[in-house]
This record gives structure tokens, C-alpha cells and sequence, in this order.
């Protein structure tokens, strides 16, 4: 095998490889996750409707052996509209519906659709159009209870945090006969993490026995970003036995989700972004469930343990939601495995520590552009001897070039005598032609680490480098960086010693063409690492290449 066309093939290979996993994450064969026929615990509620239809059955006496089976009653009184609360933080913007106390609407304040649309805030939750995407939850009881069905009155329709640590708004319901039920959503400064509350007042004269559900509902988006570049949208769970685990919307379709969990907790996610329902506490078992109302509509979510309320008595229901960035620092502080959801691919045991290593670069430069190009230059130094290795065999390649052709042409007719001819030269000379494949293959795991980290970082997004670079998530406007890649791809092929045989040869030389087309849709970030790699490999190999070849001159 020649070492240039290992070396060219390779880094079509890595790329294919990107590519491919992206492709499996999403559309492979998974394994099905405990689905209702393998568990008695929960059986989901047949022939529904769309967004109608979509409320959990409870779960059974498993969650909770003191307290007794729990069904959904009959007593609902529901609505089909409500009245429209706004909520207004210092990093959220959002609408509640006072039907079911659903969060119809949620706007990220940080978060801009793009660099030249500042005005124009990512919309993560909304109620319709084609991407519909909505946190329901309720009650769940055989008695009187109040579900994402209910209507609800609030004592006022707008709330802003204004300067305070946090800000509650208040949703009510009553039941004929003395239940009271009070869902409050707390919101505080500078998170993006809410409770939601249940405080049930039982002014009855029987005992009530109930749980508190969430769940995210949505469609399959329309919008999937890049044809080039795409990341897994799609529901996950974590458990302590596998602290992430994909849902795809094809498991929903086909294996509903039937499982008990204690410390678990389950979420949405798209690219940069994520919603995800946490119990309050890591000690509660929540049985969490999926339900595919229709073709296009997607449920995952959480029931709490239940509880029972003694009749002129009250007391507490409660968990949490996560609706924002990927923020990997805030993540793993919510809940156990939260920040598994920035997904860096099979290599995140190298993935990891590269983050760290930029993320702590960025604290100095204060330029994510400037911190890509530090850790290329870092990882360079680290296989430097590795590197070093590999460039001083293709060194001695070029070397014997002319005597390669020479035989080649003598024993053009004869393959067996042409094989044994180079094989007595590369002993001759002492050279090994695989000397140049292996430490390429050692340094393969920690390119596809750090392409997933440029890749999944939510803090890239919009980040500005320099020039016309303002923004290191989306491809070069002016195409600047994918024509200097494919340069230096060039500049690397005429420094190595060219294929023998004539035809691949003629491909190779086209391969810089197709890498520099294909890499002009790869986010800038991405496309600046493979420039700065490619620049100080070329650096490397010429005072390599220049050291041997006058090693040979003076000899």
C-alpha cells in the first residue's frame, strides 16, 4: 500500500465516517427500549386523537405499594381554549395557556436566529405551525384531578421577573366538591430551569390518592439544518444503569415506553438545544412512558410517585424542567448524565477533555476562532513524534521515487518480479512503507473528538472569529476557508511521494477539488481546524522532507 494514497484515503474515510455515524445515530437499528408488552406497569390509552387523546394512564401500585391503583376519573371537567399568560425572565420569553397550564410558547432571549437577525430570538416551544412543540402535565387521580385537559384560572395574564432571584405564577382549579389544586411554575435569574408545583388542598371528606405527570409534546421537525451536517433530534432517557439512551420517533411509533426509574429523568433534544423533565428529588422512583397520538406527534414524560392527601389535609407535588442551550457547565449541576445530551459521538472520553482544553483556551483569548487554532497547534505537539515518524517514511519514499518508476517500467508485464524488486529496494534503503499509515491511525480517534466538540458546542454558535468570520456554526459566506483547505491539501500532495500507477494518480489529484466543494458546507469552525491542521502538517513535512533530502546530498 503507498502511503500517499493510505494518507488521501484516510481523510475521505474520516469524513465518510462523520458522516455515517450522524446517519446510524439517527435512522440505524436500535435496540427497542422496555416497551408496554414486557411490562405490566403501564398500559397507554388506545385509539387516541391528535393533541386531544394524548393524556398517560397511571401507573400501577408498583410506583407505590401503600397507595391503590390509579386511573383516570371521569369527573374532568374539560375546556377546548384558555386564556393566554405571559412570562418574561432575564433568558425566557413565554406563554402559558391557562388550559392545562401548557407552555405553548417559549423564546430563548440569548439565543438570536442569526447573526443578522438579533431581533429575532430562537423559538424553542410553540403551539402550531410545523413544528409543534409544547410541556403538558397535570394531576393523575381516580378521584377529581386537574390535567393538562382542565381549565385553570391565574390572577393576572402578564409576569415579568423585574430584578427579583425569582418569580412564581399561579394557576387554579376547584372541583365541586372542596379539591383545590394550585400548579405554580417558578422561574428564576439567570437559569433556565423551572419547578412546577402541585400544591393540593383536600377540603373533601374522602382521602385523595394522586400523582403529577409532565410530558413533552411535539412533531417531527421540519426543519433538520444542514443536509451535510445533522445531528439527532429525537427523545432520550437516562436511568444510572445507561445515563443516555436514544428514543428515536420511530421507537415511539412502534415500542411505547413502560419503565420505572429511580434518579432518571428523560428530555427532547435538537441541536443546540434541549427540554427535559428532572424530578425534584434523585431519591423518587418516576415512571416514565411515551404515547404517539397520531402520525406526527411525539410524547415522552414522567410520573411521579403517588401520594396520598387525607381529607382536610394538603401537601406538595413537584418536579422540574430544563428548556435551553446545550451549556455543558449548567448541565451537569441540574441532573446526573444531563450533560450526556451534548453528544460528542463514540470518542467522548477524548471529546471531553478537548472541550476542557478549548473551553479553557476561549477563558484566555476570549475568541473561540483563536482558542480552535491553540488546541490544533497543542494537539500537533503532542503526536509531533508520531507525526514526525510518519513524514520521515514518506520523506524516504520520495527519495526512491525515480528508482520505483525505473522498475516499474522494467517490470511493467510482471507483478510477481516488480513486488520483489521494490521490496528489495525499501530493504536496501531501510524503509518501511507502512511507516506513514500508523501514526495517522493512532491520531485518527482524537480528529473525530475534536470535529464532534466543534460540532455539538452550543457556545460556537454565533461566535465571531475575525475578518468575515462572524459566526464559526455556519459555513463560510465567501467560501475563503474551504479554497485554503483544499490549497493546502494540494501543497500536502506534491510534498508526498506520487502514486505509481498513472490513473491514480489522476484521482488523487482531483480529490483536493471534491474536498474543497464538500467542505464549503461544513461549519466554519470545522472547515478553520482542517486549514490550521493541514498548514502546520505541511510546515512539519518540509523541514522533514528538506532535512533528508540534504542528509543525501552531502553523503
Amino acid at each position: 500500500m503507498e502511503t500517499t494514497r493510505f494518507i488521501l484515503l484516510v481523510a475521505l474515510g474520516l469524513v465518510l465516517m462523520m458522516i455515517w455515524q450522524s446517519w446510524h445515530e439517527d435512522y440505524g437499528n436500535q435496540q427497542p427500549i422496555q416497551s408496554s408488552s414486557e411490562s405490566s406497569a403501564y398500559e397507554p390509552l388506545a385509539e387516541v386523537t391528535p393533541n386531544i387523546d394524548d393524556l398517560p394512564e397511571a401507573p400501577s401500585t408498583e410506583l407505590n405499594k401503600q397507595t391503590p391503583s390509579l386511573l383516570l376519573g371521569e369527573k374532568n371537567k374539560h375546556s377546548s381554549s384558555g386564556e393566554v399568560i405571559h412570562v418574561k425572565t432575564d433568558l425566557l420569553d413565554l406563554e402559558i395557556d391557562t388550559l392545562g397550564g401548557t407552555i405553548r410558547h417559549l423564546e430563548l432571549l440569548n439565543y438570536p436566529v442569526s447573526k443578522k437577525q438579533q431581533d429575532d430570538k430562537v423559538v424553542l416551544l410553540d403551539h402550531d405551525g410545523n413544528n409543534f412543540y409544547i410541556i403538558q402535565g397535570g394531576l393523575l387521580s381516580k378521584q377529581d384531578g386537574a390535567n393538562h385537559k382542565t381549565l385553570f384560572t391565574a390572577p393576572k395574564n402578564n409576569y415579568v421577573l423585574d430584578g427579583k432571584d425569582s418569580l412564581s405564577v399561579p394557576l387554579m382549579w376547584e372541583s365541586d366538591d372542596g379539591l383545590k389544586v394550585i400548579k405554580t411554575y417558578t422561574f428564576y435569574k439567570g437559569q433556565y430551569v423551572a419547578d412546577i408545583n402541585y400544591e393540593v388542598l383536600n377540603a373533601t371528606t374522602s382521602d385523595w390518592t394522586g400523582s403529577a405527570y409532565g410530558q413533552i409534546n411535539r412533531t417531527d421537525p421540519v426543519d433538520k439544518g444542514s443536509r451535510f451536517i445533522y445531528t439527532y433530534t429525537g427523545s432520550v432517557i437516562s436511568s444510572p444503569e445507561k445515563r443516555y439512551e436514544k428514543i428515536d420517533f420511530d421507537d415511539i411509533k412502534e415500542d411505547r415506553l413502560s419503565v420505572d426509574i429511580t434518579n432518571g429523568w428523560v428530555a427532547m433534544l435538537q441541536h443546540y438545544f434541549i427540554t427535559a423533565l428532572i424530578p425534584a428529588s434523585t431519591e423518587d422512583k418516576f415512571h416514565y412512558y411515551t404515547l404517539n397520538p397520531d402520525n406526527n406527534s411525539y410524547v415522552i414524560g414522567a410520573i411521579s410517585p403517588a401520594k396520598t392527601i387525607l381529607a382536610g389535609s394538603s401537601d406538595n407535588l413537584t418536579h422540574r424542567v430544563y428548556f435551553g442551550p446545550k451549556l455543558q457547565k449548567r448541565l451537569e449541576h441540574i441532573a446526573e448524565g444531563l450533560n450526556l445530551t451534548v453528544d460528542f459521538g463514540i470518542f467522548w472520553f477524548l471529546a471531553k477533555p478537548l472541550y476542557w482544553v478549548l473551553d479553557y483556551i476561549h477563558g484566555f483569548t476570549n475568541n473561540w476562532g483563536w482558542a480552535i487554532i491553540l488546541v490544533t497547534l497543542l494537539l500537533k505537539i503532542c503526536f509531533y513524534k508520531l507525526s514526525a515518524a510518519g513524514y520521515r517514511s514518506m520523506a524516504n519514499m520520495r527519495k526512491v521515487q525515480p528508482r520505483l518508476l525505473s522498475i516499474r517500467d522494467r517490470y511493467k508485464d510482471d507483478r510477481a518480479k516488480l513486488n520483489q524488486a521494490m521490496m528489495d529496494i525499501y530493504k536496501e534503503e531501510k524503509i518501511n512503507p507502512l511507516g506513514g499509515c500508523f501514526p495517522i491511525l493512532i491520531q485518527i480517534p482524537v480528529f473525530i473528538s475534536l470535529y464532534w466538540v466543534l460540532l455539538e458546542s452550543v457556545e460556537l454558535r454565533q461566535a465571531d472569529f475575525i475578518l468575515w468570520i462572524h459566526d464559526l456554526s455556519i459555513p463560510d459566506p465567501y467560501f475563503v476557508l474551504p479554497l485554503l483547505m483544499g490549497i493546502t491539501m494540494f501543497v500536502q500532495q506534491k510534498l508526498n511521494p506520487a502514486p505509481m500507477d498513472p490513473v491514480q494518480a489522476k484521482v488523487m489529484s482531483v480529490l483536493p477539488v471534491v474536498f474543497t466543494v464538500f467542505f464549503a458546507f461544513f461549519p466554519s469552525g470545522l472547515v478553520l481546524y482542517w486549514v490550521v491542521n493541514n498548514a502546520l502538517s505541511i510546515a512539519q513535512q518540509w523541514m522533514i522532507t528538506r532535512n533528508i533530502e540534504r542528509a543525501s546530498a552531502t553523503k
